[in-house]
């Protein structure tokens, strides 16, 4: 078998498919690798970690049929470097020769048995703007837990009621973002790191193509040639409406670019501090410190708008950061009931997110 075609077209769309294969040691070996396949004039190429699944094609030109797999890696890499626009792939001897003019390289194959095929939805499609997605994604992915250990909260749940929600939590903080309900979106948890890969290729296009199947337990999203699928995440949210404090104290709002300067100066210190920096709430701003007691220095000050007790609340600053460095705003307004209590973040351009973070108790 003979496939000529594009070298930088399979070198991207390999990249891609790569980031679907799996990570870890498993059984099913060729979950490892990324299958090609002759399906009519198209090079067809498969990935997937049984969680996630990933399908694209592309124009090449063939002497033969059959299909193969390869562990992705080295001929990426090796694609890379080659300079001809158009190169040829050659399957023989279980081994894939890659040339390019004068140039040679080959490698392995694994043997093609076992490799899961795309999931079949056959549920309506519809039409989803990809400014919904680019827009709303990123102020609740950075809040979902990134191990495994509790499956819910790896996950971003989607809310449909008269409105659409969507939230995320590690346990420590957590996300809301309210929509309109534009879209016929169905209450379910998508996997966090499913959703993070999509938003890295829509965002030059207007719309992304959605479905989803209840039986299955099954999403997709499609984007021209290339299909992106994730099993669904079982289980119950934990209920997020619960830590939402229904009363504050103090109220502080702070100019968003001089906060996180401060946040980032003062880690300075407080990465050998258990990563705690301290806000203490004035009449006029905000002083921010380390977790120490040893006067004046390493300290900073920010003016705000303050209205009501003077109060001090103490953060890992590592989730002050996220939340600063996702959200796009002027300014911050930050609600504390007590030291003890869950602390509201809000932003000055978007009513319908909040963020809260658990603070850390400190001596007083």
């Amino acid at each position: 078998m003979k496939i000529k075609l594009s070298r930088e077209e399979l070198s991207s769309k390999l990249s891609l498919a790569a980031r679907f294969t799996s990570s870890k040691i498993t059984s099913l070996s060729t979950l490892l690798g990324v299958h090609l396949k002759k399906e009519g004039k198209k090079l067809h190429i498969y990935s997937s970690n049984l969680n996630s699944f990933f399908h694209t094609s592309l124009s090449a030109e063939f002497e033969g049929e059959g299909d193969f797999i390869i562990e992705p890696k080295k001929p990426i890499e090796f694609l890379s470097f080659l300079a001809e626009a158009k190169i040829e792939l050659e399957i023989k001897d279980k081994q894939l020769l890659i040339k390019s003019g004068r140039t040679k390289g080959k490698f392995p194959l694994m043997n093609v048995t076992d490799f899961p095929p795309p999931p079949k939805i056959e549920e309506k499609k519809q039409k989803i703007k990809t400014e919904f997605l680019i827009n709303n994604l990123p102020l609740v992915l950075f809040a979902a837990a990134t191990d495994e250990t509790r499956p819910t909260l790896s996950g971003i749940n989607f809310l449909t009621n008269e409105e659409l929600l969507l939230v995320s939590t590690d346990g420590f903080r957590l996300s809301l973002v309210k929509t309109k309900k534009e879209e016929e979106l169905p209450s379910v948890i998508i996997p966090a790191d499913f959703l993070r890969e999509i938003t890295h290729f829509i965002k030059e296009e207007k719309e992304i193509i959605f479905s989803y199947s209840a039986k299955e337990k099954i999403i997709s999203f499609t984007l021209e040639e290339t299909e992106f699928y994730s099993r669904l995440i079982e289980g119950d949210f934990p209920p997020y409406e619960k830590v939402i404090p229904q009363e504050k104290k103090t109220t502080v709002t702070l100019e968003k670019e001089e906060f996180l300067r401060n946040i980032k100066l003062i880690s300075v210190f407080a990465r050998d501090l258990s990563h705690i920096v301290v806000l203490e709430v004035k009449k006029d701003g905000v002083k921010f410190t380390p977790k120490t007691s040893e006067g004046e220095e390493n300290s900073a000050f920010q003016e705000g708008e303050v209205g009501g007790d003077e109060q001090k609340v103490a953060f890992n600053y590592k989730f002050l950061l996220d939340l600063l460095n996702a959200v796009d705003s002027k300014n911050i307004i930050v609600e504390i009931l007590r030291s003890d209590a869950p602390v509201v973040f809000k932003i000055d351009n978007n009513q319908n997110f909040l963020h809260i973070i658990m603070p850390v108790r400190i001596q007083e």
